[in-house]
């Protein structure tokens, strides 16, 4: 396995760098600089162009390297999960890569775990929580049905589909 390679390590490095407090001092002063500027220059067009133009450009940069960066530690942080569930006795190693299942499959398998944990709660004498109707997306939550072999034929058939 190799390490970092091209941009991938440059966008990394970058992205640590731009969140310290180094970086937002020395943007604090380059802005500072440009204010005290202004006078000097008459407050004209070309003065005001020159932060416009650098503070775009320098933000559209920074789109690309912080996406970059999050998305591969995104899919570490996923890797590390999946080998959990791997590892552990007992786990449903149908939640493995779940994150390839369309949204309203994931709120399906969300509403039968929901079910499950409401189910495991009663049974341990617990207060009931409130039950969740919808999702982030105001979309009712399936799944009243608790039977976990019921998530895995869910699992199984959306990835052999």
């Amino acid at each position: 396995m190799t390490k970092k390679h091209g941009f991938a390590s440059m966008a990394q490095n970058t992205a640590k760098l731009a969140g310290t407090s180094s970086a937002f001092v020395a943007i604090c002063s380059i802005t500072f600089v440009w204010l005290v500027t202004g006078p000097i220059f008459h407050w004209s067009d070309t003065w005001q162009l020159v932060i416009n133009t650098v503070t775009n450009i320098v933000s559209m940069l920074m789109v690309f390297v912080i996406q970059n960066t999050q998305n591969r530690e995104s899919a570490a942080l996923q890797l590390k999960i999946d080998e959990l569930l791997r590892a552990v006795r007992g786990a449903q190693n149908t939640f493995i890569n779940l994150e390839e299942l369309s949204e309203e499959d994931l709120n399906q398998l969300k509403g039968k775990s929901a079910a499950l944990a409401e189910n495991a709660r009663q049974k341990a004498g617990q207060a009931e929580t409130p039950a969740r109707t919808t999702s982030r997306t105001r979309k009712p939550i399936a799944g009243s049905n608790p039977d976990p072999r019921e998530a895995r034929r869910l699992v199984t058939r959306v990835k052999s589909g």
